[in-house]
Order: C-alpha cells, then structure tokens, then sequence
C-alpha cells in the first residue's frame, strides 16, 4: 500500500469518526434537552401560555383508584382509559340534550382524522336500557354498570356547584386515568375540538 493510499485510509477513517461523534451528540441532545425541559418547568412552576376554551381542573380527578367499570354490553372494564385520551360526557339520562351533546362528541371525533385511533368516545350514565343511543352511536364506549359509582365520580366533579350529572358537561380524561378539563354545554363543539388537538400535540401519551 503506498503513502498516499495509507493517508486516505486515516482521513477516511477520521471522517467516519467525526461524523460518529457527530451523531452521537446528536441523540444525546434528542433525548437530553426534552428531559432538561421538563425538569426546568417544574423547578419554576412554569406552563406554556396559551388560549384554552376549557374549564382545567385542579387538582385534576384521578380515577386510577375506581374499579369494576361495566360497558352496557356487560362487559369488566377495570380501568377504560389507558392508552387512550378520552373525551366523555357523565349523564344521570341521556335526553335530548345528551344526545346533541354526542353528536357533537362524535363531529369532533370524526374531524380528528388520523389522530382518531388515539381518543376515545365515552358515555358514563345510570341509565339502564341504552338500546336508541347503541343504535345511534354503535362505536360509543357505554358505562351504566355499579350506579353508586357514576353517583361518586359527579360528586367528585361537581366542585360544590350542579351536579356534572345533571349539567350536560364534556370532560378530557387522560390516558393516566386523570380527568382534567371540562366544557359546559355552552361551548360550542368547534372549541372543545381546538382545544383537544392542541392536547395531542403536545402530548407523546396515547
């Protein structure tokens, strides 16, 4: 091998050297600085300003201790939530009102395009026979098993004010089980559909 075939060897060498330091400090920055983010905002108490529609609640209502959720089809559903967001509407009846309000829930569903498969449509209520609102909404997640409990999670959400159960409110519920925002029935659908796409945005879960 002569000299100059020996030296581009060690350039060529040295090159891939550089360029795999290179990638390395490269990963290490991926991976580092969204930790260092998050570190650094909570050490401040600092948040990301930004318009919500929504009503955030706080401290939100975790129901990671709840159990023995039932589905209308009599289905064991221990803990709904996880992997997905939720975004669910708690109704003692579901009247008329109820029902725009899935409606509405099912618009801003559809909107959400490939995201779709990260949410999940839920109705949480005592009524017993849910047969016209299965007909309606056939891929509606239904919860109207253990009444005591749909009981204890409006009492939980109410904040002292009209029962969530009688108010005809939309809450998010997070993949962790926390419920954390909610919209009265005054907010109209395309306000509650910016603020969600805004939370998968941000958010890695679900």
């Amino acid at each position: 091998m002569t000299h100059e075939e020996t030296n581009a060897l060690a350039a060529l060498d040295q090159a891939q050297q550089r360029k795999g330091r290179m990638i390395f400090l490269l990963l290490a920055v991926f991976f580092t600085v969204p930790l260092l983010v998050v570190v650094a905002m909570i050490k401040f108490d600092w948040r990301p300003t930004g318009k919500s529609y929504g009503e955030l609640i706080q401290p939100p209502v975790s129901m990671a201790h709840t159990t023995h959720w039932v589905s209308d089809q009599q289905q064991a559903l221990p803990a709904f939530w996880q992997d997905k967001w939720n975004i669910a509407l708690i109704a003692r009846e579901c009247d008329p009102a109820c029902m725009q309000r899935l409606y509405d829930m099912r618009q801003i569903y559809v909107s959400l395009y490939k995201d779709m498969i990260r949410v999940q449509r839920v109705l949480i209520t005592q009524q017993a026979d849910t047969t016209a609102i299965r007909a309606r909404y056939p891929d509606l997640l239904i919860i109207n098993g253990e009444s005591e409990q749909v009981s204890a999670l409006g009492s939980m959400l109410s904040g002292g004010g009209q029962n969530t159960l009688d108010a005809h409110r939309v809450y998010f519920i997070d993949p962790l089980g926390n419920v954390m925002m909610q919209y009265g029935p005054e907010l109209e659908a395309k306000w509650i559909r910016k603020d969600l796409v805004k939370l998968l945005k941000a958010s890695w879960a679900g």
